[in-house]
């Protein structure tokens, strides 16, 4: 009898903000309840990795060249903040498990994406190609 096959799905905390104007008593409130949140999925078998971001960081462009600036510039309501590795039978799963999100009370939110397995345009490309060389041989 064959096992389900689990799925990776990324949730992307946004928000590096939400702590303002809360007391450091309920920040670290929770705070801790992040890290027991991820501590019980570790222990579930469902996050496979998981880390907070640092606010600064760097923009790689090619506009006017190839350049590098300081970044990210997004509002602070929507900048990364950290990221999960989840590992679950679905995006419906993935979706309940980022309702758990403790800052999600204090305007934090959670984006829930499935991890393709390869580059999807990369993979178009490839269905192009075959597609194309099946429609030179019919002719």
């Amino acid at each position: 009898m064959s096992t389900p096959t689990k799925s990776e799905y990324m949730l992307l905390f946004r928000g590096t903000d939400w702590h303002k104007g809360l007391s450091p008593e309920v920040i670290q409130q929770v705070v801790n309840q992040m890290k027991a949140w991820f501590d019980r999925l570790t222990a579930e078998g469902k996050a496979k990795a998981g880390k907070p971001l640092f606010h600064e960081g760097k923009i790689v462009s090619q506009k006017k060249g190839r350049s590098v600036v300081d970044g990210p510039f997004a509002e602070s309501k929507e900048a990364i903040a950290g990221f999960f590795l989840l590992q679950v039978d679905s995006l419906d799963e993935a979706a309940e498990i980022a309702k758990e999100f403790p800052a999600l009370e204090y305007g934090a939110t959670v984006e829930v994406r499935p991890v393709a397995p390869e580059c999807m345009v990369g993979e178009t490309a490839q269905q192009r190609s075959a597609r194309e060389a099946r429609e030179r041989i019919a002719v």
